[in-house]
């Protein structure tokens, strides 16, 4: 795999992991601005999950993509 792909993937597989935070955190936070922080944590990693998957599919569209 290209590895301009590779980092597609990991980008995708970084933003799974920021949601993965975002939930524990909101699970255990203590206060709002914790909730602010993790509120803002998790939209970031949909935002990053969909661009990424754009360009995936842009890479696919192309024949850059296996």
């Amino acid at each position: 795999m290209k590895t301009c792909n590779q980092n597609i993937e990991k980008t995708i597989d970084l933003a799974k992991i920021m949601l993965e935070l975002a939930q524990s955190g909101d699970e255990y936070r203590e206060d709002s601005g914790c909730g602010i922080l993790f509120g803002v944590l998790r939209d970031s990693a949909y935002k990053i999950i969909k661009l990424a998957e754009a360009e995936k599919k842009a890479h696919e569209v192309k024949g850059f993509w296996p």
